[in-house]
């Protein structure tokens, strides 16, 4: 079995951070959301994986995964000049793929668990698809599937207005060869591109047996804003461990499930966990609160910062509260007056916001 990770795009939902890098790589408790898939990918004993990559961002995904070696796995990097869908994914990619079976893996998606035993359920089912899925709250807004009593999949549809389920498409599928043909068979959708969706439903009405997996654990999509402020929360509650490695002087205090990286150093300041400190990153005189991301080389000065993703080399400088907010790499957000009020930004890489 082999991976292809779909990681092209433009990212227009998580503009203007988007503007100067790949939403796949926008960091989650300090780590590019492509590093949790391969993660999840190299756990179920996958080694030949397939990135499809953009002109746009390519050169970026390919130098933050390198070979794939880190993970013990062999990467492909595989072109897709334009967007034409998911299913133009696996056009694009059939020479890498072959006849094998593999698994489909959106990269800007985060799951909290393994994908092993979802691997297990097509190994042992001999299906020719098996789609994770997962019940949401509103099921108008994403793709969704209609099972029968045994998991097989009934039918399928796009953000229906009246849905026959609230089982909605996760983006990690596994698909036997069989995927090509069905591919083969559709047309571009209204929208002009090739839909995964399309290529399932003919594998349905061709009686090939297709099955869902129900993810029982969280499932995000980091397309916007706050829901990658949402899953930097909960990764940063799930996965973070207290552990200290930087300098942190007496003056200060770090309470609950706090990760300092070395070489940073936390003087005159309070932290309180979840949080993750990334490498030389100076924080004085300032509050650190819960389920915040601070990146590398970042610089807050009596400031007061809670519920945010900070990238690397960002200063912060004498705000008296920010909180829900994405600041991009090498931003700067300094207070020039004394008004209290909390900020929620979203700023894009090397940004000057004076308030």
């Amino acid at each position: 079995m082999k991976a292809l990770v779909l990681s092209g795009g433009k990212g227009t939902r998580l503009r203007p951070i988007t503007h100067t890098g790949a939403k796949q790589l926008v960091p989650v408790a300090n780590r590019p959301i492509l590093w949790y898939v391969l993660d999840n990918i190299a756990k179920a004993s996958i080694t030949e994986v397939g990135i499809i990559i953009s002109p746009e961002t390519g050169e970026e995904i390919k130098e933050s995964l390198g070979d794939g070696s880190r993970w013990g796995v062999k990467i492909t990097y595989i072109s897709q000049d334009e967007p034409g869908g998911l299913a133009h994914c696996v056009v694009v990619a059939r020479d890498f793929l072959k006849d094998s079976s593999f698994v489909m893996y959106l990269g800007d998606n985060l799951i909290g668990c393994g994908i092993e035993p979802f691997v297990d359920t097509f190994n042992e089912t001999g299906s020719d698809a098996v789609i994770l899925l997962k019940p949401v709250d509103n099921p108008s807004s994403f793709g969704i599937a209609e099972i029968d009593a045994d998991g097989r999949i009934l039918n399928l549809e796009e953000k229906p207005a009246e849905p026959k389920s609230n089982l909605a498409l996760v983006g990690v599928y596994i698909f036997s060869s069989a995927i090509h043909g069905a591919i083969d068979s559709i047309e571009p959708s209204a929208r002009g591109e090739l839909e995964i969706t399309d290529a399932i439903q003919r594998l349905v009405t061709g009686d090939n047996p297709v099955r869902s997996h129900i993810v029982e654990t969280w499932w995000l999509d980091t397309g916007k804003k706050d829901d990658l402020l949402e899953a930097n929360s909960i990764v940063l509650d799930d996965w973070i461990k207290r552990d200290i490695r930087g300098d942190v002087d007496e003056a200060s205090q770090v309470t609950g499930r706090v990760d300092i990286a070395p070489g940073a150093t936390v003087t005159g300041s309070t932290l309180r966990g979840p949080i993750v400190v990334g490498e030389g990153a100076v924080i004085k005189d300032s509050f650190i609160g819960p389920f915040t991301s601070v990146g590398a080389g970042t610089t807050v000065v009596k400031s007061v910062i809670e519920h945010c993703v900070i990238l690397s080399g960002a200063e912060i400088s004498h705000v008296n509260r920010m909180e829900d907010s994405l600041i991009g790499r090498g931003s700067k957000v300094l207070k020039c007056h004394h008004k209290h009020e909390a900020l929620r930004l979203m700023i894009s890489d090397d940004s000057i916001v004076e308030i």
